[in-house]
C-alpha cells in the first residue's frame, strides 16, 4: 500500500510491481522500482533480487547518471573497472558516470543476492558496454528505467557514422 502525506509518500516493497529480468543463461533478476511509485523526484531506487550464479545486467557504465548500490543480503563478486571485489550484506558501492566506473555484480553465493540500487534520475542516458563494444541510448518522458521509452536503441560502436551522414540527401 502506498501512503501519501503532505511531504512525500511511502511504499512497502511487497506493494512494488515485480519485473522479471531474464536472458539466456547468465542474466536473471527480479526488479522492484520503488522511487517513482512513492512519488520520488531526483533520486531513483530499485530493489533487485538475483538468483545464485546470475547477474541482473552485463558489465556497463552510465554517461548521464550517478549510481550506487547497497547490498542487503547475500554475497557476490563486483567487477568494477579492471578489478573484482567480494561484496556481501552491508557493502555500499558508488559508480560515477563514465567508463572508469563500468560495473557488473554477480551472485556468487548459494542464496539470493538482494540489493538496493539508487541513481540520480534523468529522462535520457547513454550506457556503454565495454565487453561487447556497444552503446545504448535511452530516452523517456519518465525517469523510470522500466517505463516504455520513446527512444531505446543499442548500437555497435564500430558502426559509428559521420554526424552529417544522410543530412544532405533531403
Amino acid at each position: 500500500m502506498t501512503a501519501t502525506t503532505s511531504n512525500g509518500s511511502l511504499v512497502h516493497l511487497d506493494d512494488a510491481r515485480a519485473i522479471p529480468i531474464e536472458h539466456a543463461n547468465r542474466f536473471a533478476a527480479t526488479a522492484r522500482p520503488l522511487a517513482r511509485v512513492a512519488g520520488g523526484g531526483a533520486i531513483g531506487a530499485t530493489h533487485y533480487e538475483v538468483p545464485p550464479g546470475k547477474s541482473a545486467f552485463p558489465f556497463h557504465y552510465h554517461c548521464g547518471v550517478d549510481e550506487a548500490l547497497f547490498v542487503l543480503e547475500g554475497q557476490g563478486t563486483l567487477r568494477l573497472g579492471p578489478d573484482r571485489h567480494a561484496v556481501r550484506a552491508g557493502h555500499w558501492v558508488t559508480f560515477r558516470p563514465g567508463p572508469d566506473s563500468a560495473h557488473e555484480l554477480v551472485n556468487t553465493g548459494s542464496t539470493p543476492l538482494r540489493y538496493l540500487c539508487l541513481s540520480t534520475q534523468a529522462t535520457a542516458d547513454v550506457i556503454g558496454y565495454p565487453d561487447s563494444q556497444k552503446l545504448a541510448a535511452v530516452g523517456s518522458s519518465s525517469a523510470d528505467f522500466f517505463d516504455p521509452p520513446w527512444i531505446r536503441g543499442v548500437y555497435r560502436i564500430a558502426d559509428t557514422v559521420d554526424y552529417y551522414e544522410g543530412e544532405d540527401d533531403r
